[in-house]
């Protein structure tokens, strides 16, 4: 009876220690998604670590997550801001896919209290493929000619607009794109101090993509990798906003705050739900 009250005790002190040593997580979905898109994540946390807040931005759900990205982050910006920049012990940030340049941005525009930033398949770089979403909203158009659209004030009422990157297109897409040419500071926009010193008190990035993705495109765009006007894939230190520090990334980056995973196998829809990706590449961050 003896060790069984001890085996309690040791089992209920491991589950406060747990809980009170994991710091809250915030969770933010991809495209036509919806706030239960974490529901496999949030299983996987309180299996590890009983206990831990973990919550899921219930906003721009399904069809809402086409409006403009600045729409979305200006509006979920008041639902976080309490959680992001008030936590006493600061939080982490797992973001899927769309979601993940929703929370770039929500970094670049909030005084933030975040820890670690961990941004799962997400297109940091840019778009640029014919994939299954592309083909289901602008069934006309290929990737070669599509920025004749996104390249107008009507396309980039959509948010894959803007975050679509034609390297064939370069002139047109600064001219146009209100929203990842900002962040990239490749427009001269005049918040770029604020984003970049924002984006700076972020204590880790992790960059979690693979070859196998099927949605993402370049697949390297996970690791902030981008096409050039050639097609080939340039890796993020050398790309343009790396080699200038337009945002914070190269000082990031000699800080040591920077992780990247190639993950292969992994399809786009899978991320979040498979447990190796949670066990290997998102469990070790969240006692970090």
């Amino acid at each position: 009876m003896e060790t069984q009250f001890l085996l309690f005790v040791s089992i209920f002190c491991t589950l406060i220690i747990h809980a009170e040593g994991i710091k809250p997580i915030v969770f933010m979905h991809g495209i036509v998604a919806a706030a239960d898109e974490a529901d496999p994540l949030r299983g996987f946390v309180e299996e590890a670590f009983p206990g831990t807040n973990v919550t899921s931005i219930n906003a721009f759900n399904h069809l809402q997550s086409v409006v403009p990205m600045w729409t979305q982050i200006n509006t979920i910006k008041e639902m976080v801001r309490d959680s992001l920049v008030n936590s006493p012990d600061g939080v982490n940030l797992i973001c899927f896919s769309q979601g993940g340049l929703i929370c770039r941005g929500l970094l670049s525009v909030l005084p933030h209290n975040v820890n670690n930033f961990i941004s799962v398949s997400s297109p940091q770089a840019g778009q640029y493929g014919d994939t299954m979403y592309l083909k289901y909203f602008f069934p006309n158009y290929l990737k070669q000619n599509v920025y004749k659209f996104f390249y107008t004030q009507a396309g980039q009422q959509w948010s894959i607009a803007n975050y679509w990157h034609d390297p064939h297109q370069e002139t047109l897409y600064k001219q146009h794109n209100k929203f990842l040419a900002a962040l990239d500071n490749d427009t001269a926009t005049p918040n770029a101090t604020m984003y970049k010193d924002n984006f700076l008190r972020l204590k880790k990035l992790i960059m979690i993509g693979g070859p196998d993705d099927g949605v993402i495109t370049p697949w390297q765009s996970s690791h902030f990798g981008f096409y050039d006007a050639n097609d080939t894939v340039v890796p993020m230190e050398k790309q343009r906003f790396y080699e200038q520090d337009s945002f914070g990334l190269k000082t990031l980056d000699a800080r040591g705050d920077i992780y990247t995973y190639i993950v292969p196998g992994v399809q786009h829809t899978n991320w979040i739900k498979n447990r190796m990706v949670f066990e290997k590449f998102i469990k070790p961050w969240l006692t970090e």
